[in-house]
């Protein structure tokens, strides 16, 4: 017994309407994230044993802030996405409302720390001390 009427499957919209987009942002940033991890996990080998000033120097620099911003953002935007279908699937009510919302607010406060610390760092590199 199908659950979806023949437009849908042509338009390959399943029952929440959202489900395709849902795979495909998915598997976009996995992709992404494939490739981002070892470039980010060298970029942060090099930092380790540093002073701090030579971290801050270090993250200021263009290449280390960027891969590592890029991480950030792709590897949070990929964690609400998956969070909101692993909620959808075994909550119910206020509890998905609260979790859906608890999850938005923790991966855009992650994004939001990570964004200052690498803009401090950068901008320290200008600042006398």
């Amino acid at each position: 017994m199908r659950y979806i009427t023949p437009l849908k499957a042509a338009k390959g919209l399943g029952a929440s309407r959202t489900g395709t987009k849902d795979h495909w942002f998915l598997t976009v940033t996995a992709c992404a994230l494939a490739l981002l991890t070892p470039v980010f996990m060298l970029v942060v080998g090099r930092a380790i044993g540093l002073p701090r000033a030579g971290v801050v120097a270090y993250f200021g620099q263009p290449f280390p802030a960027i891969v590592t911003g890029l991480f950030v953002i792709v590897g949070m935007l990929h964690f609400v996405r998956g969070t909101r279908i692993m909620l959808d699937d075994y909550l119910r009510g206020t509890a998905l409302k609260v979790g859906i919302v608890v999850s938005v607010i923790f991966s855009y406060a992650v994004i939001a720390a990570a964004a200052y610390a690498l803009a401090r760092m950068g901008l320290a590199q200008f600042v006398l001390v």
